[in-house]
This record gives C-alpha cells, structure tokens and sequence, in this order.
C-alpha cells in the first residue's frame, strides 16, 4: 500500500481532513515537500500502525495540539498538555487589541489565569519595556507557563494566586482570559473539550460568571488610576461583564467588543 492510500484510508472519519498530516509531520519534523515525497512512496507495517494508532486516537477526539506537544499563538510556539487549555484565536484578538491601544511606555500587566502563558508571554515578547506578571490557580499550568517563557526567551514573573489573593501591587493594564463556562452549556462544546481539556481553565460557578464577579471586586484596589482591564468572555455574555464591570468602575467606560465574526468577545475598561 501506497502512503497516499493509507492516508486517504485513515482520514475518512476524521471531521478535520488534515489532521493526520499535521499530526505525522510535526511528530517527524517534515515539511510539506518531504510530505509530498513521502505520499508516493510503500508505507511499512510498522509505520501503517503508528498511522493507525494516531487516527484512532483522533478520532476519539483527543486534540491534535495535545498530541504534537505544542499550538502556535499570535506567531509563537507553545508547549501544551492536559495541564492547560489549548489556546484559541480569538484570544489572539484580546492580545492584538492591547497591544493596538498601549504604546511602549514601563507599564505593569498582571495576566490572570495565564494558563499555557499564552497571552502574558506574547505581550511581552512584543513589548519588551513592559514589566508582566502572571498568575494561575493551578501550579501545574505555571509550570508549564514557565517552560513557555523560556522557549519563547522571555522574562516575566509568575506567581499561583486565585485572581489577586496572593497580590498587593498595582498594574496599568489587567487582562484574563478566565473561565467562563457555565456548568450546564457543555452541549455547546466540542467533545475534545469536554474530554480532553481541564475543567478548572473551562468552568465558573453563577452561570460562567464567578471569576469576571471576583476580578471586579479585587481590580478596584489593583489598577492604577489610568488603568485598563481587558476581558474574553463568552459570546453571550456580554451584557452581563459589562454590568459586572459597570458597577465596580462608575468613572470608566466599559465597553463590549466583537471578534472577526461579529460575536461578543471582549470587554475593555478605560477612562
């Protein structure tokens, strides 16, 4: 059997076609050339089972990113386990619009729930006078977190908190991309989600709203008088952060944003 035909085989069930070749090429470095090349060749036994092997476990839904080792965000490599969320594009989007709307001013950023680090170290990467700390309930993602910071050849602080518990300074710019799944929507998610992703990073009490709540009353005594707080949030929430916020910042503006497809996606607090 052809390479081509076994591949053609095995991605007949997968939702997504290119799964299987993102997933072998990245495992065994090969660009797309030295992919092409290999289609034409006779697959072995023994690499037919290896191919075999990756199809099943995509097609249980396990997350391709997961199974590589890393995902790309806003043009950097990050390492990804079980440990933390797979970061999304749309969260490219909250890290695109601050960087869009602070100039290279020594400002100080807290990121909470930082997760992978995916946006602390990306906003550091590309300000590099900025001072970043980062914060996470989970000591297993800032592991991770940390490993990220140092492939990526940043230097930034990371610190386990729940949101700003073990915090006393002040920050210029507060981003999260929290959890904000309410315990009963998990019909809107994909299975590789709900199966393979970790429940802390996904879920919040009150409808989703638990953490954006308890960022409000903390964010009161942790911004500067300047500062700016920047949210994800999910598409149907909107209104709800917005009031949250509204409440706590009566002299701030609160505004709602949308993402490239028009849905409710980010919140930002400024003068």
């Amino acid at each position: 059997m052809l390479w081509i035909e076994a591949v053609r085989t095995l991605s007949a069930d997968l939702e997504e076609p290119f799964e299987l070749e993102f997933v072998w090429r990245n495992l065994h470095e090969l660009n797309k050339l030295s992919w092409l090349n290999l289609m034409r060749e006779k697959i072995t036994d023994q690499e037919l089972n290896l191919l075999t092997e990756l199809s099943e476990r995509l097609i249980k839904k396990e997350p391709p990113q997961y199974i590589v080792g890393w995902a790309e965000f806003y043009e950097l490599k990050f390492k990804v386990d079980e440990r933390v969320l797979i970061p999304r594009p749309e969260t490219e989007e909250l890290v695109e619009m601050i960087l869009t709307e602070n100039n290279n001013d020594s400002l100080k950023i807290l990121d909470i729930g930082t997760g992978s680090g995916a946006i602390a170290i990306s906003l550091a990467k590309a300000r590099q006078n900025w001072s970043v700390k980062a914060s996470d309930i989970s000591q297993n993602a800032l592991e991770l977190a940390a490993e990220n910071a140092k492939m990526n050849h940043v230097n930034l602080e990371f610190i386990q908190s729940d949101v700003m518990d073990e915090l006393t300074d002040r920050f210029d710019i507060i981003v999260s991309n929290p959890p904000y799944i309410a315990f009963d929507e998990t019909y809107e998610m994909d299975d590789s989600v709900i199966k393979y992703e970790p429940d802390l990073a996904l879920f919040a009490q009150n409808q989703g709203l638990a953490i954006y709540q308890k960022i409000a009353d903390q964010a009161v005594n942790h911004l500067t008088d300047d500062g700016k707080i920047y949210l994800e949030i999910g598409y149907k929430q909107g209104k709800a952060v917005q009031a949250i916020f509204q409440e706590k910042f009566t002299d701030r503006l609160v505004s709602i944003h949308q993402d490239i497809f028009g849905k409710d996606r980010m919140i930002s607090v400024k003068r």
